[in-house]
């Protein structure tokens, strides 16, 4: 697999660092971290950003994220479609191929699974029309949080089958993937054509109803089954991009160009490992 690094592992370091941070341990892409992106554009043009990742040799690989695109009111819905025409026409000036889109909470009340994939296929036929413009895909991740509408990968790929355009596809988190309660042989089911992302992290050994993002760590260095998923990956015959996504306070403080030659380290351990 080529490897990425995500901005969010970074996220106290500012576009800039992100990409030279990535090149100097070695990535192959960088996940653009959306509110960075925005930050860099302030006092930078599109081309000038062009020029960064050319000359650093890494390639961008997403803009993330475009969250809680279901079950909202509709200025906030007018607000998602705009985002999304936004990030996918930068992302198409600097051929960026996808942009990371996120599903919203359930309301109050709850829903029905049929209610979840009914709003969430119309949502995501929707954006994926806008993306369709500027020549970008889609990728769509699921959250292991008891709140998330779409919270499986069973649950996620039902909702990309059903959707039916090629430019909408899946991102795999190893610790949403856990923490939702997916398993391996959901992994197994999947035709690796819908797979665009594989987040890649480890995280504490913890109950999981404790389990936050902020305790995830670097690749081998907690409990979750890496080396199985891998495996199935291999099996389906997905082998595209492995990107190093860790959302932990306590690596935001260290500098970014050492941590990420460690989250190359440790991804490429991860992986030689499978």
């Amino acid at each position: 697999m080529k490897l990425s690094l995500n901005g969010a592992t970074t996220m106290k370091a500012d576009l800039t660092t992100d990409v030279r941070a990535a090149a100097a341990a070695g990535f192959d892409y960088l996940e653009i971290w959306a509110a960075k992106l925005r930050d860099y554009l302030k006092t930078h043009s599109l081309s000038d950003l062009e020029t960064l990742f050319s000359q650093s040799g890494v390639k961008p690989l997403s803009i993330s994220p475009i969250e809680y695109v279901t079950f909202r009111d509709a200025p906030a819905y007018t607000q998602i479609r705009t985002e999304c025409e936004e990030l996918c026409a930068i992302a198409e000036a600097i051929a960026c191929p996808y942009v990371v889109i996120l599903p919203g909470n359930f309301p109050p009340g709850g829903l029905s699974s049929y209610e979840v994939i009914e709003e969430t296929v119309s949502v995501l036929r929707e954006l994926a029309s806008i993306a369709e413009r500027h020549n970008v895909a889609l990728a769509f991740e699921f959250l292991g949080r008891k709140d998330c509408s779409v919270q499986t990968l069973e649950l996620a790929d039902e909702i990309i089958q059903k959707v039916n355009r090629r430019n909408i596809g899946l991102v795999i988190d190893s610790f949403h993937f856990y923490v939702g309660g997916s398993t391996i042989k959901m992994i197994d089911a999947l035709d690796s054509k819908r797979l665009f992302i594989f987040h890649i992290n480890d995280a504490e050994d913890l109950p999981l109803d404790q389990l936050t993002d902020a305790h995830r760590l670097l690749p081998g260095l907690g409990t979750l089954k890496l080396k199985e998923m891998i495996e199935a990956f291999k099996r389906i015959g997905y082998d595209q991009v492995a990107s190093v996504e860790i959302f932990r306070p306590e690596y935001w403080e260290r500098d970014p160009f050492e941590l990420a030659r460690e989250a190359k380290a440790a991804v490429k351990s991860a992986l030689l490992k499978s």
